[in-house]
């Protein structure tokens, strides 16, 4: 397909920032999460944000779903195939029962038996195991939610995944208001509080989705029929490698704060904060990353193998240029945005020189997550989990667990190695990408 610059520019944006704005307001719940349970101390802090990394890494067992759904269902709607797109989606949607639902009793029955191995504090074990416990009774409607985020995108639709979740948002920051202290005659559930409104918004969500699937993808063969055997094994095929990335990115986090609370419980707390706000920073690569994944998924489908390279290097220059301006204010006021959610100044102290550090790395973010991203939609899930497993846990933990605990290092160091692992992954999408084997691949 041949465009001008500023045609392609506008294709990218038309998708993009309906992405953008649904991932934003995803992390600024986050940040009011972690504003809100903030004001229950430092404890309470360390229990959320334990607890969150251990529900992410849960239920990134279906969030892989996503990639699947978007590389299957953009290569049918570039191929002009538009009554099958929704074939993937019902796939997943019988996936996401069939894994989800049992695999959260068992992390439910769990909870209180491995927790104390992640944090031994019991004032942190009190506040992080009654949140987890009830976050992982949204799993499956977890697994619904990416599912329709992948389909969404895919067929250019990606205003109704930002009309969702900020649907759900608005909820769900009402329901924290109300479990978290007791307010309009809700119960005072404290840490509990903030797991039951994410669980309610979550599931509130996933109805949402359904009935507009019946609204907008009827035709496109919602629901139409059981999901065929072909279609369960296309998705599988490409959302388990997904899938496991999702999952061992999110233990690795999950190792990242056991390793941390061996180092202490105000370095557990600054992290909390950190990462919250990396995640809220990155929103643009990721978003934009997803956007690329639908145009290069589309021009495969078309047969436009070099429209498809092309697309992955205009989003790129869009991203980096997005993240690098909100890397700007982490190198210059990283105590005034840190101020916002820690109320200990020495809190804040430990946490500012690594978000100034990673404020100016952050265009190395833009490409290894535009390109991730796009290498998904081209159907390559299985080279982006080798990259992504290998780097994570063969460099950045054992480096972590040896400078950190070890060695006597402080969040500082580990933060600094962790921006290391980051840049190096970088450079591996960037050459995987330029190779171009990922043309070849049949979805």
């Amino acid at each position: 397909m041949t465009n001008t610059r500023a045609q392609r520019n506008r294709m990218i944006f038309a998708l993009g920032i309906p992405i953008v704005g649904g991932m934003i307001s995803q992390n600024i719940l986050n940040l009011v999460d972690t504003a809100m349970v903030g004001q229950l101390g430092d404890d309470a802090l360390a229990g959320v944000g334990v607890g969150s990394f251990v529900n992410f890494t849960g239920v990134a067992t279906v969030m892989g779903l996503s990639a699947g759904v978007q590389a299957i269902a953009a290569r049918r709607f570039g191929a002009g195939q538009n009554d099958r797109t929704a074939e993937p989606l019902n796939a997943a949607l019988l996936i996401s029962i069939l894994v989800a639902l049992p695999l959260s009793i068992l992390l439910m029955w769990a909870v209180p038996h491995f927790f104390p191995y992640l944090n031994n504090d019991p004032a942190v074990v009190d506040h992080g195991v009654p949140y987890l416990w009830i976050r992982m009774v949204a799993m499956t409607a977890v697994g619904f939610n990416f599912a329709f985020r992948g389909y969404w995108n895919a067929i250019n639709l990606p205003k109704l995944y930002l009309k969702t979740l900020v649907t759900m948002h608005i909820l769900n920051i009402l329901l924290n208001w109300m479990f978290i202290f007791g307010n309009a005659g809700a119960p005072e559930l404290g840490a509990m509080g903030a797991g039951l409104a994410s669980a309610i918004a979550t599931v509130g969500g996933s109805v949402y989705y359904i009935f507009l699937g019946g609204k907008h993808a009827r035709g496109s063969g919602f629901l139409a029929k059981f999901p065929s055997k072909a279609n369960i094994r296309g998705v599988l095929r490409l959302s388990i490698p997904a899938s496991l990335m999702q999952v061992t990115f999110a233990a690795g986090l999950t190792t990242l704060f056991w390793i941390l609370g061996q180092v202490g419980t105000d370095e557990t707390a600054a992290a909390t904060v950190l990462i919250n706000i990396m995640l809220v920073a990155i929103l643009p690569g990721v978003a934009f990353g997803l956007a690329a994944a639908s145009l290069v998924g589309q021009a495969l489908g078309r047969g436009d193998k070099d429209d498809a390279m092309q697309w992955g290097w205009d989003v790129v220059r869009i991203g980096m240029i997005s993240l690098a301006i909100l890397g700007l204010p982490m190198m210059l006021v990283p105590e005034l945005i840190l101020g916002v959610f820690l109320e200990n100044p020495a809190t804040v102290e430990l946490a500012a020189w690594p978000l100034r550090i990673h404020g100016a790395f952050m265009t190395f973010d833009a490409i290894a997550l535009v390109l991730m991203n796009a290498l998904h939609g081209a159907g390559a899930s299985s080279t982006v989990m080798r990259i992504s497993v290998g780097l994570q846990w063969g460099l950045f933990l054992p480096a972590a667990y040896l400078c950190g605990p070890v060695l006597g290092g402080g969040l500082l160091t580990i933060w600094s190695i962790q921006i290391l692992y980051r840049s190096i992954q970088c450079v591996f999408f960037a050459i995987t990408w330029s190779k171009g084997k990922w043309q070849s691949i049949e979805v």
